[in-house]
């Protein structure tokens, strides 16, 4: 089975000492492709350099919400010039996002966001979305600033609040969070929603799978998330992989 990972940090450090090596490991585990989000302004002119140099590999240029305050005066004049000089290897807008448990008020936030939602729309782009207790006020930016799609990234809310992104076209990122059984809601959301609205990802190094709490997380463990999908709905993992590949095409384009 092949499978992409729609969301992993794979420019981090914890995958410096050998990328390429890291890399063959995600594909000898079925990860063909995966999609680096963009978090903060110094990380856009590196992107593009470590995806030529990584086959299936591709990248997101955003503005995450803990990286907002740290950014230039002239950020957004430099993630348009950072898009106008993307190649097909950029496949979305992101990490943008609102989380609550971030210092920057939300206000500052807000205005970040519709930023990077407003270019979005004006390019045809998806969003990757980064959403921390605040899924009803990305809902409302969504609603006004409709992108061609997009994805929320570690969804954790409730089965009416992912209805009503899957309403707007929003695709629902699904990683390690549903393999602890103590995450009930998030778990029997996933389960409750139709499958073409979902999408596999790691959040890698980041999000550890259950069992591998205090170790760095890593795309090949991508397999691992599908297996427990397939388990909470009750469907085999056979015949569920090749409808999350078919969503991931259709979220990125390809």
């Amino acid at each position: 089975m092949l499978l992409t990972d729609t969301h992993c940090h794979f420019d981090f450090d914890a995958f410096a000492d050998d990328r390429q090596a890291h890399w063959h490991r995600a594909r000898a585990a079925g990860v063909h492709r995966l999609v680096i989000p963009g978090v903060e302004e110094g990380q856009w002119c590196r992107l593009p350099g470590l995806c030529a140099a990584l086959a299936g590999t591709h990248y997101a240029l955003g503005l995450h919400p803990w990286w907002v305050e740290q950014a230039s005066s002239r950020w957004q004049a430099r993630l348009v010039a950072a898009l106008d000089q993307a190649g097909p290897a950029c496949v979305a807008i992101g990490e943008a996002g609102l989380d609550t448990a971030c210092a920057l008020p939300m206000t500052v936030q807000e205005d970040a966001f519709v930023v990077q939602l407003r270019l979005a729309c004006e390019r045809g782009l998806p969003v990757i979305m980064h959403s921390h207790k605040a899924h009803d006020l990305l809902l409302k930016w969504l609603r006004r600033f409709t992108p061609v799609g997009g994805v929320v990234h570690g969804f954790s809310g409730s089965l009416q609040q992912a209805e009503a992104f899957w309403k707007l076209g929003i695709h629902l990122g699904v990683g390690g969070t549903i393999t602890y059984e103590r995450a009930n809601k998030t778990r029997n959301t996933i389960a409750a929603m139709p499958a073409d609205a979902l999408v596999l990802e790691t959040d890698a190094p980041d999000m550890p799978l259950c069992g591998y709490q205090g170790r760095p997380n890593h795309p090949e463990q991508l397999p691992l998330v599908l297996q427990a999908l397939a388990d909470i709905r009750a469907e085999p993992a056979g015949e569920l992989a090749p409808i999350l590949e078919q969503n991931a095409a259709r979220l990125f384009r390809w």
